[in-house]
């Protein structure tokens, strides 16, 4: 009974050890970001957890309005197509006249554009709209990273952005599951909700963050930088192109694959994109806060690359089921998660306040190719070779994204040795 009861005490006592610890360490994660960091946050919050639409737009396409696998790539690749306008057309205007108002914007029009998208039915309309959808609604993106940078500061940028995908994914969460539950029973409701949160979150913008609109306080002179001309930034941005191509399947190719092949339901799929979203909701700020710092920003970034590779390699090498599905999900996430915060650390510490809009728009360029490129290749590969071939040929671009991350590394520490010594801040 007294071996029993000191045993009980030490569990007891670990615990509370391993609990405080925890506690700690999530509380330390979250310290000395700024109000504003936080408010523009809740913002993406509310605004994505309306986050429907995209998730199952392939579904939608071709199990409601039965379009062929190809025509439903060509819809989704109309969406990169757009974002790739807006990107560019969100970038100048945030260099020109700020994050602020560009937001804004986005937001409503992106709202608007949601609702309409609604009731086009036609193939040729809801390749128009669609294209619409996404130019007004990722010139978001170029003003929402120029944001969290603003509102940073050198000690927590990449923390900042952690905590803004925190949110983003925290939103995805909700809107994967209640999108998958929608879905099931009426799919047109699924705009009405993205379009609706969409409007409600430039509302909230505009009652919780003040105006801001960056302003360098270095001499004019150092800020003549033009991103297109950093050549290291370019590579990279080529790099990030091929590594989001094979990304994007998660969001294209991957729910029609889950759907068509090994049968699973809307509701279980939407799960799965929500496994997503709360992985990065409990893992990825400790993750960031314990590996800042540690080494260079592309060593996380091409390990990243490698865990993705290996998410799609294990849906060729394990067995078609409910448990493969989510150790593919959480690879993907892992991957994600390892990759992409310090893939923003490396973009925002090659530009500055005065061309920060240039920079994050190429990037966010890069992903939007990439919206164009998953579909088509994706779609033509599943139905000219297979999903198991796209899988494979997924797994290897991932690989050779990795590598060529290590040779731009070895390059830029060539060039000038003080670049990329300074790790996430």
């Amino acid at each position: 009974m007294l071996i029993t009861c000191e045993s009980y005490t030490i569990v007891v006592y670990l615990h509370s050890h391993m609990l405080s610890a925890a506690t700690s360490l999530y509380k330390n994660a979250f310290t000395g970001l700024t109000k504003n960091t936080w408010l523009l946050s809740l913002v993406m919050l509310v605004n994505r957890s309306g986050t429907m639409v995209i998730p199952f737009m392939t579904i939608y396409c071709t199990q409601q309005l039965h379009f062929t696998l190809p025509q439903a790539g060509i819809v989704m690749a109309l969406f990169g197509a757009g974002a790739i306008v807006g990107a560019y057309i969100g970038g100048n205007s945030t260099d020109k006249f700020g994050f602020y108002t560009q937001q804004v914007i986005s937001l409503i029009l992106g709202g608007m554009m949601f609702i309409v998208v609604g009731f086009l039915k036609t193939y040729e309309s809801l390749c128009i709209g669609t294209f619409i959808l996404s130019v007004c609604n990722e010139s978001f993106r170029p003003a929402n990273a120029a944001a969290v940078a603003f509102y940073s500061n050198d000690n927590n940028k990449t923390r900042s952005f952690s905590l803004n995908r925190l949110a983003i994914n925290m939103g995805w969460a909700v809107g994967g599951t209640v999108g998958g539950l929608l879905a099931s029973v009426n799919y047109h409701s699924l705009f009405w909700v993205d379009g609706s949160t969409n409007i409600f979150a430039a509302l909230l913008l505009l009652k919780l963050l003040p105006y801001g609109k960056s302003k360098s306080t270095k001499p004019i002179q150092t800020n003549k930088k033009k991103a297109y001309l950093d050549k290291y930034y370019i590579l990279f941005i080529i790099i990030t192109f091929f590594f989001a191509s094979c990304f994007f399947q998660l969001f294209t190719m991957q729910p029609v694959f889950f759907k068509t092949q090994w049968k699973f339901n809307e509701a279980f799929i939407g799960f799965l994109m929500a496994l997503n979203g709360i992985i990065i909701v409990i893992a990825e700020m400790i993750l960031v806060y314990k590996l800042e710092r540690r080494k260079r920003i592309t060593f996380f970034i091409r390990l990243g690359f490698i865990i993705s590779a290996i998410s799609f390699a294990t849906l060729n090498t394990l067995p078609a089921g409910y448990i493969t599905a989510i150790i593919v999900i959480m690879l993907i996430t892992f991957g994600e998660m390892f990759s992409m915060p310090f893939m923003n650390t490396f973009w925002i510490e090659r530009s500055n306040d005065n061309n920060r809009g240039q920079y994050a728009a190429l990037y966010a360029i890069a992903w939007s190719i990439a919206q164009i490129a998953a579909p088509l290749y994706g779609s033509y590969v599943a139905a000219s070779s297979g999903f198991k071939m796209l899988w494979w040929i997924d797994a290897g671009v991932c690989l050779i994204a990795a590598l060529s991350i290590l040779l731009l590394e070895k390059s830029i520490i060539t060039s000038r040795p003080v670049e990329l010594t300074s790790v996430a801040s």
